[in-house]
């Protein structure tokens, strides 16, 4: 019997031992980063010349794309460089939740508790009976209850006292606030008795090779540490043999839906294949996939002008994208986005059955737009338009099947729209539009 249970264990010991040998990871010092050739995947050198042109055309400063953690496709554009730095813009918030996580189970916070625990109270305008209602798991479900379009001089970043002002009781609204946001860096800094900048490198960045640096509570980097961040996360929060993440209940529920009013929203991270999902600035509920053409299962670290870190489970992947704004309204997902990953989707030269139409809802205009809005969808039908305002408040609709149609907005109040797009085979796109 004693046998037996030993090569039991032994069993067990080696499954283990293979499964977190799966992923490759690169030495945390120097320039060594192994790599698959593209063709081995069965990508088609022309299509992957397409990617990169878009790429190019969309402001992109670099892009890699990982599978089992080695290097399948590692482009920089125009001067910058694999040791150039650039910002995470929001993207930095994912890492900022990775981090909350570690805080806790080190024993410095429990995001159960209310936030004045750490900061004292008064960190808000709000009403202290309201302010006290605030956990850090509020800052970071973004349902803190605090006005996220608070009043003339303060904007939605601003961390200042007389910037966080109560709206509704913590738990009851999603909304996008960054301002809020940041306070949980305060906490895990006071908490730890740290400069941020410190515990990050101490946790995350000496374990595994990262050498970025926090500005202004927003993360800055080379294009190969946000595939770090993205390759620790796709090992659920190991680097290697190092289990820099042993929380692993905090690691699940960071990465799955964080309360019930967006169901998109994990705890800083955006979350793919969810039934309906809500958007930064917007008070209503989109129904649909926050990227219908990315895998189901995919997390995503999102930040204002198109920075991305793609983290995909079911295929092992990891895909990085710095740069410019692509074009359009892009605080968290945009249009870039879905066609994206239609171009990576094509990679594969088995793949014939995904549309050609790369640009497909591409051609609205003008946006802004002051009269007429213009929808040219020459090589698909157009089943549906609906026109929402910022509440969510439904203001126009149309089931005309047409591939070419106006809406007039010349009544429509100044300010920004929501422009819902759906085809005959009932996939749904959503474009952001600016009325002036």
């Amino acid at each position: 019997m004693k046998k037996n249970s030993t090569l039991f264990f032994a069993i067990i010991l080696f499954s283990f031992s293979a499964k977190s040998q799966s992923l490759y990871f690169p030495p945390t010092t120097g320039t060594v980063w192994d790599s698959i050739l593209p063709s081995n995947l069965n990508y088609c050198q022309a299509r992957i010349d397409s990617l990169y042109n878009y790429l190019q055309v969309k402001n992109t400063k670099s892009f890699i794309l990982l599978k089992d953690g080695k290097r399948v496709l590692e482009k920089y554009f125009g001067t910058y460089t694999k040791d150039s730095l650039w910002y995470w813009a929001s993207a930095s918030k994912s890492l900022a939740s990775f981090i909350t996580g570690v805080a806790q189970q080190k024993g410095h916070i429990n995001i159960n508790n209310k936030v004045s625990q750490y900061l004292g109270t008064g960190w808000t305008s709000a009403p202290l009976a309201k302010e006290n209602l605030i956990t850090v798991k509020h800052l970071i479900s973004m349902n803190s209850g605090l006005e996220d379009a608070p009043p003339l001089p303060c904007d939605n970043e601003d961390t200042a006292k007389v910037c966080l002002t109560y709206l509704v009781d913590a738990g009851t609204r999603w909304a996008y606030h960054t301002g809020a946001y940041r306070k949980v860096q305060d906490v895990v800094s006071s908490a730890v008795g740290q400069n941020y900048n410190v515990i990050t490198n101490n946790w995350i960045e000496s374990t595994t090779g990262m050498s970025g640096t926090w500005f202004q509570q927003v993360y800055y980097s080379k294009a190969r540490d946000m595939a770090r961040f993205g390759l620790l996360n796709l090992n659920k929060g190991i680097w290697n043999t190092d289990t820099i993440m042993k929380d692993t209940s905090y690691f699940r529920a960071m990465t799955n839906t964080s309360q019930n009013l967006n169901l998109a929203y994990g705890y800083l991270w955006w979350l793919n294949g969810k039934a309906s999902l809500m958007s930064p600035g917007f008070q209503f509920v989109f129904p649909g996939t926050l990227m219908s053409n990315a895998p189901s299962d995919m997390y995503c670290a999102l930040g204002k002008n198109d920075q991305k870190i793609y983290v995909v489970p079911s295929t092992k992947m990891v895909v990085v994208r710095q740069g410019n704004t692509a074009g359009g309204f892009n605080l968290a997902a945009s249009a870039f986005d879905n066609v994206l990953w239609d171009y990576i989707n094509k990679l594969d030269c088995s793949v014939t059955s995904l549309s050609e139409n790369e640009n497909q809802f591409q051609t609205i205009y003008p946006n802004p737009v002051t009269t007429l809005l213009s929808i040219d969808n020459a090589n698909q039908t157009i089943y549906k338009v609906s026109v929402y305002d910022i509440y969510g408040k439904l203001i126009y609709n149309s089931t005309k099947s047409e591939s070419t149609m106006s809406i007039d907005f010349t009544d429509f109040s100044k300010g920004v729209y929501v422009v819902e797009l759906q085809n005959n085979n009932k996939e749904v796109v959503r474009r952001k539009v600016l009325k002036e």
